[in-house]
């Protein structure tokens, strides 16, 4: 078995797959409170992998995207003076429920909207189809005044949620995560989200950029060095023959 084929196609394979987050990460530059992911790789000296057709490659085959980690650094709050936007200052989450399956889960992106469930409006994210809670895990109804419509000047009370830590948690789809065990249970927090204002995404650019660039040039040279052992492998075949 030509161990530097497969070292080389191994890491193209995952060169290709660090482009993909970084071209999602690319993609999210605009996306309200998105969080930059960030792939994490590790040797294969000590561990086997499959190949396509299940076949086990030999230890040593280059290195693996072994997952993608979160940078929860904050992002930067600017003012909309939206009624419906929130922003957090620090590590918090706001929760959202699904309408459908009732699953909880978290977020950083506050472009809140009031939607209409049956015959009344209540505050969901941005889709509409997850309602968010306040800080005792309630829905949040519309605030109406005395005419009985909403009332734009009202403040929400949005609830902000807390983690032990932060490492891990799962990203799921529409930038939300859920927690892992590691990361113990969502705890409601004393601090007020800014109404009327929202955080950018994380994302820098330049930093993307010169990963796009590294990615590229090692994808190149594991490219080089596919055609090269299959050179050599040829060779040594026409030899044999």
């Amino acid at each position: 078995m030509n161990v530097g084929f497969y070292s080389a196609a191994t890491s193209a394979y995952y060169q290709q797959q660090r482009l993909n987050v970084i071209s999602n990460n690319t993609a999210n530059i605009s996306t309200v409170g998105y969080k930059a992911q960030t792939p994490a790789f590790s040797a294969l000296m000590y561990t086997n992998v499959n190949g396509i057709d299940g076949a086990q490659l030999p230890r040593g085959s280059g290195t693996r995207m072994e997952k993608t980690s979160t940078n929860f650094a904050q992002g930067e709050i600017y003012e909309t003076t939206g009624m419906f936007d929130y922003a957090i200052e620090g590590n918090g989450f706001f929760a959202l429920r699904d309408m459908q399956t009732g699953e909880i889960s978290y977020t950083r992106a506050g472009n809140f909207q009031m939607a209409q469930v049956g015959n009344n409006y209540y505050l969901t994210d941005s889709s509409g189809s997850r309602y968010v809670l306040d800080r005792n895990g309630q829905t949040i109804p519309a605030a109406r005044n005395a005419n009985g419509v909403i009332d734009v000047d009202a403040k929400l009370p949005v609830g902000v949620y807390v983690f032990q830590n932060r490492d891990d948690m799962q990203h799921l789809g529409d930038n939300r995560f859920v927690p892992i065990d590691k990361n113990g249970q969502a705890q409601a927090s004393d601090e007020q989200p800014l109404q009327g204002w929202l955080e950018r995404s994380n994302t820098d650019i330049t930093s993307e950029v010169t990963k796009v660039i590294r990615a590229q040039q090692a994808f190149s040279y594991a490219l080089s060095m596919i055609r090269t052992s299959d050179e050599v492998e040829t060779t040594i075949n026409n030899l044999n023959g």
